[in-house]
């Protein structure tokens, strides 16, 4: 027997919080990591490059880039980021919401939503009208959260589903 615990299912409230690894570099290194494990890695990018990318997204004054990361109970267990670019095919459209990422034991209990949203209202905030992002395994889950596919495009020989967000009227 699983306990409830261990499946999602605890009646024990957690607390949730979203930080800016602006406000706490100290996860930059773990938000980098998730990142290079889950996209760069199989491709031969050195972990070093992504970690200087992280490390200068931190340190930015800018709106964008940032990198949200989401805290149960003051523990990391995902990140997203509001970039300028993040798909050399489409470098016209901008900006990006990139780099999701939630840990696996801790997929299917709503955090992904709760970072899209995070990452939707630094945009917000930023009077930005329109986001992007591309993705090859998350569809449905954009989609439940408002985004629509335009089109498919190949990115490294795979297709993807480019999908936007519309967040404010003209």
């Amino acid at each position: 027997m699983v306990p409830l615990a261990d499946c999602g299912l605890s009646r024990t409230p957690r607390a949730i919080a979203i930080v800016s690894t602006a406000d706490r570099p100290d996860l930059v290194h773990v938000t980098a990591l998730w990142r290079w494990e889950a996209f760069y890695r199989r491709s031969g990018v050195p972990f070093a490059q992504i970690l200087e990318a992280a490390t200068r997204t931190a340190a930015s004054a800018e709106m964008i880039p940032r990198t949200v990361v989401l805290l149960v109970d003051g523990k990391p267990v995902g990140t997203a980021s509001l970039t300028e670019h993040d798909l050399q095919e489409r470098r016209d459209l901008t900006p990006w919401l990139a780099g999701m990422f939630v840990e696996p034991q801790a997929r299917g209990r709503g955090y992904a939503t709760r970072l899209i949203g995070a990452v939707e209202q630094l945009a917000r905030v930023a009077s930005i009208k329109t986001l992007w992002l591309y993705t090859d395994t998350a569809e449905r889950i954009y989609a439940n959260a408002g985004w629509w596919t335009v089109e498919i495009v190949q990115h490294n020989g795979k297709p993807f589903a480019l999908m936007r967000r519309d967040l404010q009227k003209s």
